[in-house]
């Protein structure tokens, strides 16, 4: 009998367990973003500047469709990059594979509608690492 009572509070337990992984789990996938600064705080959270070249810097130029996916092309506008060749190109592949993997943006229909087609900037710096003093 007491292995059933145990029984019936593992599975609660279990049940439990489960139910509040879901609602963490939504709860971790932010809401749509409303506005042009929760848009790009959104890509701001995706795409970061990999370490290593301090003082590189680029701009990406797009446009969305109201579904938040990418209307056309991207294209880079601005660069300084610094370091050796291979590294600026590693540089410049890893912020664009994180800009491709972002989309499409979670945006609300209002947002949609206001920004689709319209061109947007986004630029990717990389700050020299700071120290401990």
């Amino acid at each position: 009998m007491k292995l059933a009572g145990w029984e019936m509070s593992w599975g609660i337990s279990i049940a439990v367990t489960l139910a509040l992984l879901l609602l963490g789990s939504s709860k971790a996938k932010s809401a749509p973003a409303n506005t042009l600064r929760e848009l790009y705080a959104a890509v701001g959270e995706c795409v970061k500047a990999p370490a290593g070249l301090p003082g590189s810097e680029f701009t990406i130029l797009f446009s969305l469709k109201r579904d938040g996916s990418l209307r056309g092309r991207r294209r880079i506008t601005y660069t300084k990059l610094l370091g050796d060749p291979s590294d600026q190109t590693a540089f410049v592949r890893n912020v664009l594979t994180a800009f491709d993997k972002c989309l499409p943006l979670s945006i609300t229909e209002g947002l949609g509608g206001a920004m689709a087609g319209r061109r947007m900037s986004f630029r990717v710096v990389s700050h020299p690492r700071e120290t401990d003093t």
